[in-house]
């Protein structure tokens, strides 16, 4: 996990309430990782919690008092009986991570014998649950009724994995990591934002084309700057679909992932969600040719100094393809493109924002080295269609895809 910080999460205060599992340790992750993206982190701690992890660890990692009683303050400024109050009002969101199957069953029962489940029952801001338990607790009849209940008044559930537990069993149960306990979070927080309602669609990656069942013409794009607009998109509320191309990449939580190959898989399955797009953002590196023919078997390679030659042709224009259909279905709203270009930057964006009628064009020089294709940074060129001009400074992805998300709200918000 990056520690830096998020545009979302930054400032926000948060309760992280643990319970009495081993999976308390990863608790402690997830604690230290949020206060370093600059959350407030204030924890409730069960008694049952507090046998296998003490206050003072978290209290180590987040740098402020910890709650483990009703009746006690645990050194924190607030009232000792009023203090699930205070808390409850001041959060922004409360997630019960590790949450047990007891704390599962006082939640939906509104039982109030503790800090952590007074708390709950105070408070307005949104819940989320992240369940451990071993065995074959999980599926149960009654966790999954209490489940149920809870899901049913708006509480969000972050779906355990499988794998192995503490018992040496196998199944459902176990404790997921902290990024994607970090993407819940953020996936929460953010459905009210500018986006809210609204539906993207992202590409990311190069595009493979096959020359052989083991050879493929392909590029250097790795699909960090499409994986993390699809992130900023989540922050902003938005429901996003991510036509991918890229490898060794995890999708943001909550975003619905679309794998693909070729220039050709990628334009049929953009043209397929054309028309349920609010915006389109083309940040992928669709391969401008490929092979004429595909072998069948591996290419052999010959004897002597005989040279191999490949006849290519064009592929399709994805964004050209979706300026014919937009005419006739008037969506996407606002259409976004990238230009890599190594040469002459801004003239040739600007042709290719006109030529393929798009709203906004994203504009790079490969030729920088802590910039564009397999790094971790962009530099970059905003051009409109009105003829404005914007360029960002060296910034990560990160920051880079949110003033471009923070762009396209603007337009949709016309």
């Amino acid at each position: 996990m990056d520690s830096e910080r998020i545009t979302l999460l930054d400032g926000k205060r948060i309760l992280l309430g643990v319970t009495g599992s081993i999976a308390c340790y990863k608790a402690v992750d997830l604690a230290s990782k949020l206060t370093q993206l600059g959350v407030q982190v204030d924890v409730i701690m069960t008694e049952a919690a507090q046998q296998f992890v003490t206050p003072l660890t978290f209290q180590a990692v987040t740098g402020r008092p910890v709650y483990t009683s009703m009746w006690t303050s645990g050194g924190g400024s607030l009232p000792t009986h009023v203090a699930h109050v205070g808390l409850a009002e001041s959060a922004d969101l409360l997630i019960v991570a590790p949450a047990t199957a007891n704390t599962l069953a006082k939640l939906a029962h509104g039982l109030a014998d503790d800090l952590l489940a007074i708390t709950a029952l105070a408070t307005t801001a949104p819940i989320l649950i992240s369940p451990a338990m071993d065995g074959h607790m999980y599926a149960s009849l009654a966790v999954q009724e209490n489940l149920a209940i809870l899901q049913g008044r708006g509480v969000t559930l972050i779906e355990p994995e499988t794998g192995r537990f503490a018992s040496g069993l196998v199944g459902v149960g176990r404790f997921p990591e902290t990024p994607k306990l970090i993407g819940a979070i953020r996936h929460r927080l953010g459905r009210s934002g500018a986006l809210k309602g609204k539906n993207l669609v992202i590409t990311a990656g190069g595009t493979r084309e096959p020359l052989d069942p083991v050879r493929f013409i392909t590029n250097r794009s790795s699909g960090k700057q499409g994986y993390a607009l699809a992130q900023a998109a989540a922050d902003a509320g938005a429901e996003v679909m991510l036509i991918s191309a890229a490898r060794g990449l995890t999708a943001p939580y909550g975003v619905q992932v679309i794998p693909v190959e070729s220039a050709y898989q990628m334009q049929q399955t953009v043209l397929t969600h054309q028309a349920g797009a609010d915006a389109l953002i083309m940040a992928a590196a669709v391969a401008d040719f490929r092979p004429r023919t595909i072998s069948d078997q591996k290419i052999k390679k010959t004897s002597g100094n005989d040279p191999l030659t490949l006849h290519l042709e064009k592929n399709p224009d994805i964004l050209l393809s979706v300026k014919e259909r937009r005419r006739d279905l008037h969506r996407p709203r606002v259409v976004v493109g990238f230009a890599a270009e190594s040469e002459d930057l801004i003239a040739h964006a600007r042709e290719k924002l006109e030529r393929k009628g798009l709203d906004l064009l994203v504009a790079n020089d490969i030729t920088a080295k802590d910039a564009g294709f397999d790094v971790d940074t962009n530099r970059v060129v905003i051009l409109d269609a009105r003829g404005g001009q914007e360029a960002l400074e060296l910034a990560s992805k990160a920051h880079v895809a949110e003033h471009i998300i923070q762009r396209v709200a603007q337009l949709l918000g016309q």
